[in-house]
């Protein structure tokens, strides 16, 4: 691990410490990207604060990169979670085309001393939700009408 890794995950383990300790917004997360060799932008999880069972720290520093970047994909970024990333953060980061986490403490960590109970460790497809889908005609027109604005199928 080269020095900047260690810098990078330093810094997301200190906002997981200070979004949950001092601030007491949510649990211990935090999250860094970085580009370049530089930090990027970063997360807290604020999900207790906010309200927001989505406001993870990968989320958070997902949607800050993006904006900093000026693109919804961040190809040559690399993710450092304080914690091992759920399945939403992993599908979050992978639409956001990073190929590349590391991450500190286990889910196994996570469910030992965070108080979240036996929960298992879930991809997306594991999640208990019913999927039906409907309407699609009605979608699809619109799906249409926006494929004609933005030029042709891409």
């Amino acid at each position: 691990m080269t020095g900047d890794h260690r810098v990078f995950m330093a810094r997301a383990i200190a906002l997981s410490e200070t979004t949950s300790l001092v601030e007491g917004a949510g649990a211990p997360f935090g999250a860094v990207i970085a580009q370049g060799g530089a930090i990027l932008a970063e997360g807290a999880n604020r999900a207790t604060a906010e309200n927001d069972p989505t406001w993870h720290a990968e989320m958070e520093a997902i949607r800050n990169a993006c904006k900093a970047a000026g693109t919804v994909k961040l190809r040559q970024a690399t993710l450092y979670a304080s914690g091992e990333p759920c399945a939403m953060c992993m599908a979050a980061a992978r639409w956001a085309g990073i190929a590349e986490i590391y991450y500190a403490s286990t889910i196994e960590d996570v469910m030992t001393y965070g108080g979240f109970g036996n929960q298992p460790k879930e991809t997306a497809q594991d999640l208990p939700i019913t999927l039906r889908q409907m309407m699609r005609a009605e979608a699809v027109a619109v799906w249409k009408k926006y494929q004609d604005r933005i030029g042709g199928a891409s």
